[in-house]
């Protein structure tokens, strides 16, 4: 009777404008080979973000799989950078 837990990035959506991807995990839990449970989790990655002197931060993507790496440098392009960075600012303003 072995029992195993695998965790695999089963959907990557791109969202938004600004190229976002939203990352959907599942964790699926198998006894010899049929499955006993699947459970989910969602996440968000944004290309960067600006530090207080509104500066481009990337985001660090060393831990993602190659296919998130792949997907985030295809779509995260410089115009997407600028458009998201522009947008951070923006709402910084509003804060303040």
């Amino acid at each position: 009777m072995a029992i195993t837990k695998t965790i695999v990035d089963d959907k990557i959506e791109i969202v938004t404008e600004f190229k976002h991807l939203q990352i959907r995990q599942a964790t699926i839990v198998k006894e010899d080979g049929k499955e006993l449970s699947r459970s989910y989790h969602r996440r968000m990655l944004h290309c960067g973000n600006i530090d207080d002197s509104d500066n481009f931060v990337e985001t660090d993507l060393s831990s993602e799989t190659a296919e998130v790496k792949a997907i985030a440098a295809a779509v995260w392009t410089q115009s997407a950078r600028d458009a998201w960075q522009a947008k951070l600012i923006e709402e910084k303003d509003l804060k303040t």
